[in-house]
């Protein structure tokens, strides 16, 4: 397939950059919740409209209500999320949780799908159990209790763990911490018994929370797949959500570089634009040339996982690598081009870096992921 967006998706983007540009701008939606100290990180006026312009529902079926698309379309919007730094529960909740539920039963979709089709509901994840990204190891446990289980453990770093109305937890029911097999995924109510969070911002203004299980008791019905299954289910929700985030790793540096590109057409210095200094515009092509090459990566990653092709997995470690190496060369040259100003906290270039160091850590940095390309690679 080529490396484009066809008319239809073409139509999304369009939409997507007017709707972020004017409701989800930075003075309007990060600026404004960061000052206000808003213990959520995002406006959950800004959410309803996600729904109403059927954001959300763009990865749940048309059975369950939703738009029926793929991770090209959800793409489309997280690149201008990242683009305007809008703040929202898009990745957690319509990205990872709903690929997730999209493995559930019809019961356990319909009860959690429907809030989140309408604006109404937020959902998080929660795999991780150290400082670094590491879904092979899973200690968190789920053992029988009567006709459901029993979970104890602890997560770290779970985004929007507090607003969230349901946690999707990744266990252990069997096997040893590090076994491939033997894992479960439960959906997992924010007033269950047990279940406790210490909320901590992010260095992006954004929430998350350390979570811990204390014999939280669910029932059957709670859990999402098989039950030893789940490792299947917590690498589509992984894949979707790692396509995601370096889809918005995208736009976070298309956002940073325009932004540098302006101001090398504004600034004067020496009686000149600085944009006329040579120097100068070979580090603005090169980085010019390095986001395009990363968006490629991330279509293409994206249009394999919605053909469920073999190899998407292997493009989806590429395009995080890809987009979180783009993203931090983009935030970088943006404050040095930027000068004394780029430090300021006037000036939104300094917000474009802050957002590059979270989401490179989120579901994996660079390293990890190019790490995984070797792997896959047989190395």
């Amino acid at each position: 397939m080529p490396l484009y967006h066809n008319d239809d998706q073409a139509l999304l983007a369009d939409t997507a950059s007017q709707f972020m540009g004017e409701e989800g701008a930075i003075a309007k939606q990060l600026r404004h919740w960061r000052d206000k100290d808003c213990p959520d990180g995002f406006g959950h006026e800004l959410w309803k409209q996600f729904a109403e312009m059927g954001f959300t529902g763009i990865l749940v079926s048309e059975d369950d209500g939703g738009l029926g698309m793929g991770n090209v379309e959800a793409g489309i919007v997280l690149e201008q999320i990242g683009r305007n730094l809008t703040p929202s529960p898009f990745l957690s909740s319509a990205v990872l949780a709903a690929t997730a539920l999209g493995k559930g039963s019809a019961d356990l979709r319909g009860r959690w799908l429907p809030g989140l089709l309408s604006g109404d509901s937020v959902f998080a994840v929660a795999v991780d159990e150290g400082p670094k990204h590491n879904p092979q190891k899973i200690t968190t446990r789920a053992e029988k209790s009567g006709n459901g289980f029993r979970l104890n453990g602890a997560k770290s770093f779970v985004v929007q763990g507090a607003s969230a109305d349901m946690i999707v937890v990744a266990a252990r029911t069997s096997g040893d911490d590090s076994d491939m097999d033997g894992l479960t995924l439960f959906a997992v109510p924010k007033d269950a018994a047990g279940l406790s969070q210490d909320a901590v911002r992010l260095v992006d203004s954004s929430m998350a929370t350390h979570l811990k299980l204390d014999n939280v008791e669910l029932d059957g019905d709670a859990v999402i797949g098989e039950v030893d299954g789940g490792r299947e289910v917590l690498n589509a929700m992984l894949n979707a959500g790692r396509a995601g985030a370096a889809a918005e790793a995208v736009g976070v540096a298309g956002g940073s570089m325009d932004m540098t590109v302006d101001y090398l057409k504004q600034r004067k210095q020496f009686g000149r634009l600085i944009g006329e200094f040579q120097a100068l515009q070979h580090r603005a092509a090169h980085l010019y040339s390095e986001v395009e090459i990363a968006r490629a990566a991330v279509i293409k990653a994206q249009q394999l996982l919605d053909e469920g092709s073999e190899k998407a997995e292997l493009m989806v470690a590429v395009a995080k690598a890809k987009a979180g190496i783009a993203a931090g060369l983009a935030v970088k040259e943006g404050v040095q081009m930027h000068g004394g100003i780029g430090m300021t906290d006037e000036y939104d270039i300094g917000l474009y870096m802050k957002r590059d160091r979270a989401l490179s850590e989120f579901l994996g940095d660079a390293n990890y992921h190019a790490n995984r390309v070797a792997e896959l690679s047989g190395y």
